[in-house]
């Protein structure tokens, strides 16, 4: 009787062959009995049919299971860099392989494209390229499963891709498709062997179903870091693409947007009479809303400076009531100093934000500033200015607050991991304001702005007198 077949699971087929029966041998009732002096051998049972189905059903439990943890470590994974790396190494494990690389390369043309190894370095790479698109080991174009059992002996290889194969010491391949309907054609990965070999039948069809998935998150992430990428450049578009020249002052930036984009600022603006209008400034909110309100605040903050640049309560004053009347539901803070570089004198005002910082030989402190609420928080906003003289040599450092809240310390602690990093600047970079604010920069975000956890953007805006 044939044992019973068990439902699909998961896209496994679970067909079991019919076990083959095997006669039980004759009664000795109803044949004649071993010759005399013969001992008696039992034959051997079959195993029984449930035996086989539950060894089967072990089998698929035992993919599934594979199966759900590499998907869920590659689900975990939230940038491209780490998906792919993931991607590879999964792979690896499923067909049998030590090393390999991912192609990423998609169909419509946008990018990025990317060529990463597992066990195979630079070289490795460019190696592997120099072999005819035709004949490469991998098909970028969306097609079926590449097989080569055994490079060396493969009759009509070509000859770039055997001496490549000899060279890095692989003996034969495997290669699958990143594509799927809904997600497109994104690529290509491939595994190579030491020695002939190839994946059996069982490894392809968990490679398969575990590549479907893989292309899927890929397609996901892909469209995170385009729409990364396009906000970014919609930022650094909004912001100043070169710093003017003043005489009497030396002018340098940092910024960094956040994954999401943000509305932080900086400019700087030439004035009448050799003046300097420095502003840094922060929108509340982030993504694309918050983008464009940067932008139109911006602006409006250079229009007031060149009419009243040398009262910095007005120009706040009136983008005051411009963010009131034209963007209710959002507030923002902004600092604008007034610079005259031939007296190294600043007059600045602030609307809840940060105090800049003076940096010289002799001092390094924060300036002293009122407090005030930010732009448009209350009815009407106005607060005092307040002058600094700077000395000869000092530089004065403009930040928004997406510098001490990337820390991740409470804000008085974050102050001091500032102040202790600008009064260590070394005395020979000085001189050098981009430098300053590079040092700062390193030294309060020792893991970089980018591999920060925090959505908050970073703005330096740095300004030595000299």
């Amino acid at each position: 009787m044939n044992a019973p077949h068990p439902p699909k699971v998961a896209g496994i087929d679970p067909t079991v062959p019919t076990p083959a029966h095997t006669v039980a041998p004759a009664s000795p009732a109803s044949g004649p009995g071993p010759a005399p002096g013969t001992a008696s051998v039992p034959a051997p049972h079959p195993p029984a049919p449930g035996t086989v189905l539950q060894d089967r059903l072990a089998a698929w439990v035992s993919d599934l299971t594979t199966l759900h943890e590499l998907t869920e470590r590659l689900t975990r994974t939230g940038a491209l860099d780490p998906a792919l790396h993931e991607l590879l190494g999964a792979g690896a494990s499923l067909v049998g392989a030590h090393r390999g690389l991912v192609v990423l390369d998609p169909g419509d043309g946008l990018g990025p494209r990317t060529t990463l190894g597992l066990g195979l370095g630079r070289a490795d790479l460019g190696l592997i390229e120099t072999v005819p698109h035709c004949a490469l080991p991998y098909d970028t174009g969306g097609g079926a499963e590449i097989v080569h059992a055994d490079l060396l002996a493969e009759d009509g290889l070509d000859p770039r891709h055997r001496e490549v194969a000899a060279r890095l010491g692989y003996a034969a391949s495997y290669s699958l498709p990143l594509a799927t309907g809904p997600a497109g054609r994104l690529g290509a990965a491939v595994w190579f062997y030491d020695e002939p070999a190839e994946p059996h039948e069982r490894q392809r069809h968990l490679a398969g179903l575990y590549v479907r998935h893989a292309t899927e998150h890929l397609a996901r992430l892909l469209e995170v870091e385009r729409t990364r990428a396009c906000m970014a450049t919609v930022t650094e578009e909004l912001l100043p693409s070169r710093l003017p020249r003043v005489a009497g002052v030396q002018l340098a930036a940092r910024h960094r947007t956040g994954p999401r984009g943000g509305g932080d600022w900086y400019d700087a603006l030439p004035l009448p009479d050799a003046a300097l209008g420095l502003s840094v400034g922060s929108v509340t909110g982030s993504g694309p809303s918050a983008v464009a309100a940067m932008g139109r605040l911006r602006a409006s903050l250079r229009a007031y400076a060149v009419m009243e640049g040398e009262d910095p309560v007005a120009v706040l004053s009136d983008l005051e009531l411009l963010l009131r009347l034209t963007e209710p539901a959002r507030s923002a803070t902004a600092l604008f100093a007034f610079c005259e570089p031939a007296l190294r004198k600043i007059t600045l005002a602030g609307a809840g934000h940060s105090p800049p910082l003076l940096i010289g030989e002799r001092r390094t402190e924060f300036a002293e500033t009122s407090v005030s609420a930010p732009l448009g928080m209350l009815a009407c906003w106005e607060a005092p200015s307040v002058e600094i003289q700077a000395e000869a040599g000092e530089t004065v450092l403009l930040y928004t607050d997406g510098l001490l809240h990337r820390t991740g310390d409470p804000m008085d602690r974050a102050f001091a991991r500032l102040h202790a990093a600008a009064a260590g600047v070394p005395r020979a970079v000085r001189h050098d304001p981009g430098a300053v604010a590079d040092h700062v920069l390193r030294t309060v975000l020792p893991d970089g702005p980018d591999a920060a956890d925090s959505d908050e953007d970073v703005v330096l805006l740095a300004a030595r007198f000299e």
